[in-house]
């Protein structure tokens, strides 16, 4: 094991935060706008994958953008 996966496995990645973040923010978002539970979780599911996508291509662009400053 080299030493920067050592490293990298003692640090905390705050980017983990993201994922339960954006599962509590669909689910409340959805439960404030329908009243069915079957409708709720869909449509926290699908905004779920909505703002984890969003998240994924502003990272990709950022990445991009940075690459060889």
């Amino acid at each position: 094991m080299t030493l920067s996966t050592v490293v990298l496995a003692q640090t905390q990645n705050l980017t983990w935060y993201l994922v339960p973040l954006a599962m509590v923010v669909s689910l409340v978002y959805s439960a404030s706008r329908f009243e069915l539970p079957d409708r709720i979780l869909r449509r926290a599911t699908w905004l779920f994958f909505q703002i984890i996508g969003f998240m994924v291509v502003v990272f990709g662009l950022l990445w991009f953008l940075s690459f060889r400053i």
